[in-house]
């Protein structure tokens, strides 16, 4: 099925994004170098608080991700006034705030993953890391990074 723009696809998948968030601190959310949109380390909408592991489920950690993935898509879209200017996905990083014992960080990150695929499509699939964290800015379940390569 062929789509007439980004946002239509958004559409047909029921995905409305949210306003893009505002820095936490002293830092852009984006930087656009050289055909790369990196985008500033994003949290899941809501402003949940607490530990894979401990406080939130696996499951609960992948809806978290998939949120934070939203957050993330809402800022390419302010950056760049329309995510048809993406030409793919190339890295998610995801750092997941984790009980010592937690070993799922891989499972939690899927959530971004799956939802850069079903928007995207085969550029939607990229390259990844991700690393448990003792702590993280605000006590939230996962902060993602992630870099895009875009039109200009």
């Amino acid at each position: 099925m062929a789509f007439e723009s980004m946002e239509s696809r958004l559409a047909s998948l029921g995905i409305v994004l949210p306003e893009a968030g505002q820095p936490a601190a002293k830092y852009v959310n984006f930087i656009l170098l050289n055909g790369l949109l990196f985008v500033s380390g994003k949290g899941p909408s809501g402003n949940p608080k607490g530990k894979l592991g401990s406080d939130f489920s696996t499951e609960e950690g992948y809806r978290f991700a998939r949120s934070t993935g939203l957050e993330i898509l809402a800022v390419v879209q302010s950056a760049l006034g329309t995510l048809d200017k993406v030409k793919r996905v190339v890295k998610i990083l995801g750092f997941v705030n984790a009980e010592p014992h937690f070993a799922e960080h891989h499972l939690v990150l899927n959530g971004c993953s799956d939802l850069m695929m079903d928007v995207f499509g085969d550029l939607g699939k990229h390259a990844r890391s991700v690393f448990g964290a003792v702590s993280v800015r605000d006590h939230l379940p996962i902060i993602i990074d992630s870099i895009f390569e875009v039109e200009e």
